[in-house]
């Protein structure tokens, strides 16, 4: 399975990213081993993610929502049922 994801910094701001291992990326980016965005901004909190069968799509997908606006990716978030976090959590 591959994921795109939203997480929140610790200063309130959003990342977007996709991974093949989500469980495993959020703990690289809360270790300071994942984006060098995350790295001065952890702890960090998966708010947000959809999964894709191929990893094109998933990346695809990355790409459109870092395009959207932080309203617009506020609204994905709200609108996120919260308990699937827990799988990752």
């Amino acid at each position: 399975m591959n994921y795109t994801y939203i997480l929140r910094c610790s200063d309130g701001t959003l990342y977007t990213g996709w991974t093949n291992n989500l469980k495993k990326r959020l703990k690289s980016h809360n270790e300071k081993t994942g984006a060098k965005y995350t790295r001065g901004r952890t702890p960090v909190r998966l708010v947000y993610y959809e999964e894709y069968d191929t990893k094109e799509e998933a990346m695809r997908r990355e790409f459109a929502i870092k395009r959207l606006t932080r309203a617009q990716k506020m609204t994905l978030i709200e609108g996120f049922d919260q308990c699937r976090l827990n799988d990752f959590g």
